[in-house]
C-alpha cells in the first residue's frame, strides 16, 4: 500500500466540479475528508469550497502541491490530459512524489496508461475509477465504481472510494475500469434504444405506452431504461436524466475503439454507436441522452409522439 497520511492529515484535491464532481465533493466532505477544489468556473469552485469547508485552489499547480490524492472527474481524456500536463497551468507541476491521481472520468484506457507513464517519472501513481449510477446515486453515495490499477494503489484509494460507492469492483490493470465503464454504457445504450422502439411499435399497434412499460418491467424485457428512464424521462417528455447524449456517444466510441484494439467484429455494437451518433448530430449539443427517444420517433415517422 502506498503510504498516504491518515484521513485527519491528508488532503484530497478534486479537479472538476460538474454534475458528478460536485456531489462527490459533498460526499467526501461529509465523510470528514479535507478538500482542495478546482473548476474552470471560479464561482463554482468558491461556492463548493464554502459549502464543504474546502480550499478553493487558485491554480491547478496549487491544487497538485496541496493534495495527497488528486481526483479528476472531467468530460473526457483530452481535458484530463490538459488538467494534468498543460499547456500552461497544470496539476503535474505541483504533484509530490508518493501522491496519487485517481482518474474517475469516463476516459480512454490508452490515454490513462500514457498518463501513468508520464506521472511515474516523478514518482506519482495513478488508478482509474469511473462510476455508474448518475447524479442521484452520486448524491446518496451508492455509485458503482469500476477500479483499475496496481493493487497497492487501489488499496490506498479504496477507503476514499467507499465514501462514494456502495459497490467497488476491481476490474484489473490500469485502464480496465474505463474499459468496463464504456462496455457498461454500450449495453445501457442498446437497452434504451430497443425499449424506445418497442414502445413505438406497441403504441402503433394500439397499446398504451404506460402499459407497455409496466409489462416490460414485470417480464424478461426489463432493463435499467425500462425501470428508470422510460416513464420518468421519455413518457413524461422531460428528457432530463442529467446525463448528456454527447457523453453517451463518447463512451460508445471508446467501446468501439476497444473492439478495434482486440480486432473483433461487433456489428450490433457498431450499429448502436452509429445510431446514437446520428441522434446526437440531429438533436444538437446539450441534449439529454434520453432524448434519443425523440430521434427514434423521427425515424419511425410518427405523427404522434410517445406520451404517457
Amino acid at each position: 500500500m502506498i503510504d498516504l497520511p491518515p484521513k485527519e492529515r491528508r488532503k484530497l484535491g478534486i479537479v472538476g466540479l460538474g454534475m458528478m464532481g460536485e456531489p462527490i465533493a459533498d460526499r467526501l466532505a461529509n465523510a470528514g475528508e479535507s478538500l482542495v477544489l478546482y473548476d474552470v468556473d471560479r464561482s463554482k469552485t468558491e461556492a463548493v469550497a464554502r459549502r464543504t469547508g474546502g480550499e478553493a485552489a487558485a491554480s491547478l499547480r496549487e491544487l497538485g502541491a496541496s493534495s495527497d490524492v488528486v481526483i479528476t472527474i472531467l468530460p473526457n481524456s483530452a481535458i484530463v490530459g490538459q488538467a494534468l500536463f498543460g499547456p500552461g497551468d497544470c496539476t503535474a507541476d505541483g504533484l509530490r512524489k508518493g501522491s496519487i491521481v485517481l482518474e474517475m472520468s469516463s476516459g480512454v484506457p490508452a490515454k490513462t496508461i500514457e498518463f501513468a507513464r508520464r506521472l511515474s517519472q516523478n514518482g506519482v501513481a495513478i488508478a482509474d475509477a469511473p462510476v455508474s449510477g448518475g447524479v442521484p446515486r452520486a448524491v446518496s453515495g451508492q455509485l458503482t465504481i469500476m477500479a483499475g490499477g496496481e493493487p497497492d494503489v487501489l488499496d490506498s484509494c479504496e477507503p476514499i472510494l467507499r465514501h462514494l460507492g456502495s459497490t467497488v469492483i476491481r476490474t484489473g490493470t490500469l485502464g480496465s475500469g474505463q474499459a468496463m465503464k464504456a462496455l457498461n454504457n454500450l449495453v445501457s445504450a442498446g437497452g434504451f434504444l430497443i425499449a424506445a422502439e418497442a414502445i413505438l411499435i406497441g403504441e402503433k399497434f394500439g397499446l398504451e405506452p404506460n402499459t407497455i412499460v409496466d409489462v416490460l418491467n414485470a417480464s424478461t424485457g426489463m432493463n435499467n431504461s425500462t425501470r428508470n428512464k422510460m416513464k420518468q424521462h421519455v413518457l413524461s417528455r422531460t428528457f432530463a436524466s442529467g446525463f448528456a447524449l454527447d457523453l453517451m456517444v463518447k463512451d460508445l466510441a471508446i467501446a468501439m475503439s476497444i473492439a478495434d484494439e482486440v480486432e473483433m467484429a461487433v456489428p450490433f455494437s457498431k450499429f448502436c454507436h452509429d445510431h446514437w451518433a446520428a441522434a446526437a448530430k440531429s438533436l444538437g449539443a446539450g441534449a439529454d441522452h434520453t432524448a434519443m427517444a425523440r430521434f427514434a420517433e423521427e425515424l419511425a415517422g410518427k405523427q404522434k409522439k410517445i406520451s404517457g
